[in-house]
């Protein structure tokens, strides 16, 4: 029987700091201190006792740091996890959002009498089909059917803002603790949506070369359209991961 796995989100909030940032080269340099007291006591018997209950001395001390460290970023850890998590989960959610609506044309069709939680329950579920059906389309067939919009202005700074707001979660204090996963996913997220920004800009090169605007626009389209089937497979990874959340109101919850 196989074994259900817990997202990745559930599984990091578990899991604790083992160790500091004390560079594994200072517990080196203390045990060849203790080995070179030791061997200096045919010589000097006095001082090789001498160092070596200095050097453990020094040893139990960087030990006892270290458990001090480590609690203590334990500590720090689950107060900010939490916010850490939502601010990925919110950011994940936006940019399935703006591919979904910016670049697939997504128009969720909605009955005028549903109650706001409901509405927003239907809305998600008819997005997560409509990126599916995007999905299962060929890759020739995918670049013909991507919105004219996306290329336009507005879209371009969209998306340059969605990549910059995930380098920025990258970089923000305590990003260092996250796992090595789930920064590898973040990472190719902003790898794909800064190239992204890059195939518009491309396409919108066709303005100034007339000449050669069929290439910039073709070349533009395509590349774009291997960036979102490749978006759309990262932010749907995270989703599944637990990693997908609409902007908090009450009584709507997680994106699921």
């Amino acid at each position: 029987m196989n074994k259900v796995t817990q997202p990745l989100r559930k599984r990091i909030q578990t899991a604790a700091i083992k160790k500091t940032s004390t560079p594994v080269v200072i517990y080196i340099a203390v045990g060849l201190a203790i080995v070179i007291a030791i061997a200096i006591k045919p010589l000097h018997e006095e001082l090789s006792l001498n160092l070596t209950s200095e050097m453990i001395a020094v040893a139990f001390i960087i030990f006892v740091v270290n458990i001090l460290l480590v609690n203590s970023k334990n500590k720090q850890w689950k107060i900010v996890s939490n916010r850490m998590d939502y601010l990925i989960a919110r950011n994940v959610n936006q940019i399935r959002d703006g591919v979904a609506t910016f670049a697939l044309g997504f128009n969720p069709e909605l009955k005028k009498d549903l109650p706001v939680d409901q509405a927003m329950t239907e809305m998600r579920s008819q997005r997560d089909l409509h990126l599916e059906q995007w999905e299962a389309l060929s890759q020739d067939d995918f670049a013909e059917r991507i919105a004219d919009k996306l290329f336009q202005d507005e879209q371009l700074e969209y998306f340059n803002h969605r990549a910059e707001q995930l380098w920025s979660l990258l970089n923000m204090k305590y990003s260092e603790y996250l796992a090595p996963e789930l920064v590898s996913h973040l990472m190719d997220l902003h790898i794909q949506l800064s190239d992204l920004c890059a195939h518009i800009r491309s396409f919108k090169k066709a303005s100034w070369f007339i000449e050669d605007s069929f290439y910039y626009q073709e070349s533009g389209r395509r590349g774009a359209a291997h960036n979102l089937r490749t978006i759309i497979g990262l932010v749907s990874r995270l989703k599944e991961e637990g990693y997908s959340e609409i902007p908090r109101m009450p009584e709507i919850g997680q994106d699921s």
